[in-house]
């Protein structure tokens, strides 16, 4: 049994949150020792392509791709009501505007970027932008639109910008299921006790946050100093739940829900099952 694994995720607060007593040690650990990869979600997705991470925080979207190489954990996912990414711009859009114009994209394997193109399947001319920068990039009129995650749904509107679509509504009125976005995962070649044991710590990390806030918090401002801490418990309050301590059956539904959604439109002709440990 491999004692010492990689492990990915963000320093967004819902991440380092969910991880803070997994790396710090706050719970019992089971001899199993953690070489922490800090970066945004895209450069996680690109170093997961490459087989790099034992374990990683991956955009759902990005997981398509990936199902030969990782297995999906049932804890530590980001899923959720109300949660989704939002299209926002200087003014108002029309659909042909939106279609025709430039938008910026925190990632191409992001859910958010999947999420756009089932609701906007013509808009074409996307690039990617590292997600912090998306609300300078449209400000600054080098594109026409942008897609917002993390926390920047949280400040769009005191910089003068305007929501065009909230995807997360779009996908919640289109499935009537909570909305995957990210998920922890894991290599498919370690064996099914370990990947249990790593899902039971993760989850035992998120329910010790859940009753320990106070002591996450050092952890979560070392990473967004730029935030109050109103906006990052508001951060943790909408992508940490329930779904985030067990997938349980709604989330794997979602889940399920997600990926064939993604043969429906030809991102890829099958995956390997399953999809889960």
């Amino acid at each position: 049994m491999k004692n010492k694994l990689t492990l990915g995720f963000s320093p967004c607060p819902n991440d380092t949150f969910i991880f803070d007593a997994l790396i710090h040690r706050k719970i019992d650990t089971k001899g199993l020792e953690f070489e922490v990869v800090m970066d945004d979600v895209e450069a996680l997705n690109k170093m997961a392509e490459q087989g790099q991470l034992d374990i990683t925080k991956l955009s759902y979207h990005a997981f398509v791709y990936m199902t030969q190489q990782y297995q999906l954990l049932h804890a530590g996912s980001a899923l959720g009501h109300g949660c989704g990414p939002l299209l926002i711009a200087k003014e108002k859009l029309t659909e042909r505007q939106i279609n025709e114009g430039r938008i910026a994209i925190p990632g191409k394997l992001t859910t958010a970027n999947f999420l756009l193109s089932v609701a906007y399947p013509k808009a074409k001319n996307k690039q990617s932008v590292l997600f912090s920068e998306v609300e300078n990039a449209v400000l600054s009129g080098e594109y026409d639109a942008g897609l917002l995650i993390h926390e920047n749904r949280f400040t769009y509107e005191e910089r003068g910008l305007v929501k065009i679509i909230d995807l997360g509504d779009y996908w919640e009125n289109l499935t009537w299921l909570p909305i995957p976005l990210g998920g922890i995962v894991i290599k498919r070649d370690f064996s099914q006790e370990q990947k249990q044991l790593v899902s039971d710590l993760i989850r035992q990390s998120v329910e010790f946050a859940f009753k320990n806030t106070e002591q996450a918090m050092p952890f979560i401002r070392q990473f967004a100093q730029a935030m109050s801490d109103d906006v990052m418990l508001k951060h943790i309050g909408l992508y940490v739940n329930e779904y985030s301590v067990d997938l349980g059956d709604k989330g794997k539904t979602a889940v399920q829900r997600l990926f064939d959604s993604a043969v429906e439109a030809g991102l890829v002709k099958d995956y390997t099952t399953p999809i889960w440990i």
